[in-house]
C-alpha cells in the first residue's frame, strides 16, 4: 500500500517538474504570470482615482472685473479645475464643450458685483454631464467659501449655478453604454485576430499560404476584412440595445458614427494582428490580449476620468486605440459632434492603423524568412 502510494508521488512529482520546466521555456507566458497581477496592482492602486483634480475648464469672465478675477483665482487654488482658456461668450464655451477641449466653463456675468451685493448666485457652471463624476466634482465648487477672497462677503447658500448638458438626469447608463462599445470591440477584434495567424500555423496552413503569390499585406488586410462587418454588428447590438432598453440618446450622425466605429475596429484588429505575429500559441495570443485589454477597460476613461489619473497614466492611456475610440463614440452619440471636430482623434486611429499594418506585414515578412 505505501509503495503505490510512493509511486504515486513521484509520479505525480515528475508530472509537476515537467510542467515548470515547459512553463520557464515558455517566456511570453511566464511574463503574463508575472506582468498581469503586477500591472492590476499598479492600475487599481496608482491609476484609478475617484477624486477628480485638474479638471480642464473654461472662463467666460463678462463683468471684467477685480471680484471675477478673485473668484477665478479661488478656485484655481482648489485644484480641481485646470483653467485651459478664456473666452468671451457662452456659445464659444458650449462649442468647446461639445469638442471635448474642456469639460466645463464657469461664465460671470456682466452684472457680477451687483450679485454679490444681493447676495445671488454669482455665477453659472455649464458642465458636460455625460461623465458624472466631472460632474459631481463640479458641483462641490457650489459650497466653496470666497468670503475671503470677495470684498464685500456673501452667504449664499449656492454661490453658483451648475448646468448639466447630455446627462442632465445623471444617470450612469448614458456615459457606460457608448464606452462599452469601445470596451467590447477591443475583447472581441483584438481577440480574433491575434489567433489568426497563429491558428494558420497550429492547422499547418501557413506553409500552404507562403507557396502562394500572396503578399504579407495582402495577407494582413485579408485576415481582417470579415471581422469588421462582425464588429459593426456588435456596435449596432449595443447602441440599439442601450437606446430602447436604457433610453440612451443618439445625437449624432450615423454615417459619422459608422465611419468612426469602422477607424476602431480597423485599429483594433492591426493590433491582433501584431500579436499574432509575436505569439507562438492560442494560448499565448489570448493572454497577450488580456495584457491589452486591462489598460484599455482601466486607462482609457470608461471607468474613471483620464482627469482623474496621474499623467504617467494619461500618457500610457493615449496610446490606446481605445482612449481615443471613447472620445469620439460619447462625443458623436451623446453630445452630436462631427467628425472633423473630432479630427485628432480620427488622424491618430488612422496612422495607427496604418502603421500597425507595415509593422504586422513586417514581422510576418521576417517569420517567413
Amino acid at each position: 500500500m505505501m509503495h503505490s502510494i510512493s509511486n504515486s508521488l513521484m509520479r505525480v512529482y515528475a508530472i509537476t517538474t515537467k510542467e515548470i520546466k515547459q512553463l520557464s521555456r515558455d517566456r511570453i507566458t511566464f511574463a503574463m504570470v508575472i506582468m498581469i497581477p503586477l500591472i492590476q496592482l499598479l492600475l487599481f492602486g496608482y491609476a484609478i482615482n475617484t477624486d477628480v483634480r485638474q479638471i480642464p475648464v473654461a472662463i467666460v469672465d463678462q463683468s471684467d472685473s477685480a471680484a471675477g478675477r478673485w473668484i477665478v483665482e479661488a478656485i484655481k487654488v482648489t485644484q480641481v479645475v485646470d483653467v485651459k482658456m478664456h473666452l468671451t461668450t457662452a456659445k464659444q464655451a458650449q462649442e468647446a464643450i461639445r469638442r471635448g477641449d474642456i469639460k466645463a466653463a464657469l461664465i460671470l456675468p456682466p452684472t457680477l458685483t451687483q450679485k454679490i451685493t444681493h447676495d445671488e448666485p454669482i455665477g453659472q457652471w455649464i458642465v458636460d454631464g455625460s461623465d458624472t463624476m466631472i460632474a459631481g466634482a463640479i458641483k462641490q465648487l457650489q459650497n466653496l467659501s470666497l468670503n475671503d477672497v470677495l470684498p464685500e462677503p456673501t452667504s449664499s447658500q449656492s454661490l453658483f449655478e451648475v448646468s448639466l448638458f447630455y446627462n442632465p438626469e445623471q444617470r450612469s447608463a448614458v456615459n457606460i453604454v457608448p464606452g462599452l462599445i469601445a470596451v467590447i470591440l477591443t475583447m472581441t477584434m483584438v481577440l480574433f485576430t491575434s489567433s489568426a495567424i497563429v491558428r494558420e500555423r497550429e492547422r499547418g496552413n501557413l506553409e500552404l499560404l507562403i507557396t502562394t503569390p500572396i503578399k504579407s499585406l495582402e495577407l494582413m488586410i485579408g485576415k481582417i476584412l470579415p471581422y469588421i462587418v462582425i464588429g459593426l454588428v456588435q456596435m449596432a447590438i449595443i447602441l440599439g440595445l442601450g437606446h430602447v432598453i436604457f433610453a440612451v440618446p443618439i445625437d449624432g450622425t450615423i454615417s459619422h458614427l459608422l465611419i468612426a466605429t469602422l477607424l476602431f475596429i480597423t485599429a483594433s484588429l492591426t493590433l491582433g494582428l501584431i500579436i499574432s505575429t509575436i505569439a507562438q500559441t492560442q494560448l499565448q495570443a489570448m493572454q497577450m490580449t488580456i495584457f491589452i485589454l486591462l489598460p484599455t477597460i482601466l486607462l482609457s476613461g470608461f471607468i474613471t476620468p483620464l482627469e482623474a489619473m496621474p499623467n504617467a497614466a494619461q500618457w500610457i492611456a493615449e496610446m490606446l486605440p481605445g482612449t481615443h475610440f471613447m472620445r469620439v463614440i460619447r462625443a458623436i452619440v451623446l453630445k452630436g459632434a462631427t467628425l472633423m471636430e473630432l479630427i485628432d482623434d480620427i488622424i491618430w486611429l488612422i496612422g495607427f492603423t496604418l502603421i500597425g499594418l507595415g509593422v504586422a506585414a513586417k514581422r510576418f515578412n521576417k517569420r517567413l524568412d
